[in-house]
């Protein structure tokens, strides 16, 4: 038995069991961890307990037996509500000492940052490691990890990410794991808009989607945008576009994500254009029915506003 075995790792807490946190908890709890999950939402704990999760009352209780609490949350201002607390203790306060807080939510690097902060000064230690590779990802354990921590911890929380992910890349100190993230995002969006709009523009010029994806996936416009999450039918047989564009990733967190990337390119003064023009094509997409659809659907919007 090895110093980093799912024996020696401890209760992991697993808070926030959505189409990405329930996948990656069942992963951990096929390696041999011990897991005890949560969510807010009462259809989500049922759903991961028909799916083999062993869920707590509340997420306090999950957080009292737990040597890693894991969350996965829709932004930062909830992460840093829940470390808090709202008129009750917050699970920085229920936590035993020396807890390990790993957040895998996709949030500002401040508030990143800030979450961080507290949970040291409350004794504990943490770390974030924000995801990306989807559902289809956090399903099969192939997802990428980018990892703010120090660089003690990351004995301790590597087990566990290697388990749900192919991929772990330690960016630097606390929060370099949201930056790594939102820079990732951003130029995902650009990609896909930019991949959208060749597929257009080949069907306005009469060629095949297979024609045009058979040279773009093989010659210098290659990218995952195209390779992996096609936004036309046919060429990639697992992208959303063939499900009608059920994510996937869903243009509403994409929004959200191009947000992010928006604060921080204005925080630090950077001077870019296709970032912030992204962000706008995204948050009207999500504003105007996309939210729920796959990011890749951006292609119907750019389609149906073509001429001729």
């Amino acid at each position: 038995m090895t110093e980093t075995s799912p024996e020696n790792t401890g209760r992991i807490a697993f808070l926030g069991l959505g189409h990405m946190g329930e996948p990656m908890a069942v992963n951990l709890i096929k390696a041999g961890f011990d897991v005890i999950g949560f969510d807010v939402l009462p259809a989500a704990v049922e759903a991961a307990r028909r799916a083999g999760v062993p869920c707590a009352k509340n997420a306090l209780e999950a957080a009292d037996s737990a040597s890693i609490v894991l969350t996965m949350f829709p932004s930062g201002a909830i992460l840093l509500d829940a470390y808090r607390g709202v008129g009750e203790p917050g699970l920085l306060e229920s936590a035993a000492e020396n807890t390990l807080f790993l957040d895998c939510s996709t949030i500002d690097v401040a508030q990143a940052r800030e979450a961080a902060r507290i949970a040291l000064e409350a004794g504990h230690r943490s770390a974030d490691a924000p995801v990306s590779g989807g559902v289809v990802g956090a399903e099969a354990g192939t997802l990428t990890f980018m990892i703010g921590a120090a660089a003690a911890d990351l004995a301790q929380i590597t087990p566990l990410l290697e388990v749900m992910g192919k991929k772990l890349v330690h960016c630097g100190g606390h929060g370099a794991g949201q930056a790594a993230k939102i820079c990732n995002n951003m130029l995902l969006g650009i990609s896909m808009i930019g991949a959208a709009e060749a597929f257009v523009l080949g069907e306005k010029l009469g060629l095949t989607h297979q024609a045009l994806f058979d040279v773009i996936s093989t010659a210098s416009g290659q990218c995952w945008s195209v390779t992996t999450n096609c936004p036309v039918p046919g060429p990639v047989p697992a992208s959303p576009a063939n499900r009608d564009y059920t994510p996937g990733f869903a243009g509403a967190l994409m929004a959200k994500d191009l947000g992010l990337a928006l604060n921080a390119l204005e925080h630090e003064g950077v001077a870019a254009q296709l970032g912030p023009l992204a962000a706008e094509i995204y948050r009207k997409f999500s504003d105007e029915g996309g939210a729920g659809r796959d990011f890749s659907g951006i292609i119907s919007n750019i389609r149906d506003s073509s001429q001729g």
